[in-house]
């Protein structure tokens, strides 16, 4: 069993930054692959950026604002997004992909308004 506890979201000014952490615990020792999903109203979940091992991917819409990053030590991942806009409002989830199974954060809210 892994469980994940996300952090950091809020509302932001368009333009603007905010990091998002996720915390695993549990059964952690080798999870290879974590990530984040967003899901906006009325819309489908989407992938927003994964880590595996020391390499990253991230969707084409966030790709040069968005940096993913893990801290082994603290069994955290983190997404810092930057230059915000509107279309960034969402719930974010993150996940960890543990012996084949996809377990989920329970999301934070990203709003980006003026």
């Amino acid at each position: 069993q892994v469980q994940l506890v996300e952090s950091g979201g809020g509302l932001v000014q368009p333009g603007g930054s905010l990091r998002l952490s996720c915390a695993a615990s549990g059964s952690i020792f080798d999870i290879n692959d974590m990530g984040w999903h967003r899901q906006a109203p009325e819309k489908k979940r989407e992938l927003v950026a994964f880590i595996i091992g020391g390499n990253t991917n991230y969707a084409g819409s966030v790709k040069g604002r968005f940096t993913i990053s893990r801290d082994n030590a603290k069994n955290t991942v983190y997404l810092q997004m930057n230059s915000l806009k509107h279309e960034d409002t969402a719930v974010y989830y993150c996940y960890a992909v543990h012996q084949g199974t996809v377990y989920w954060g329970q999301g934070t809210q990203v709003t980006v308004s003026s």
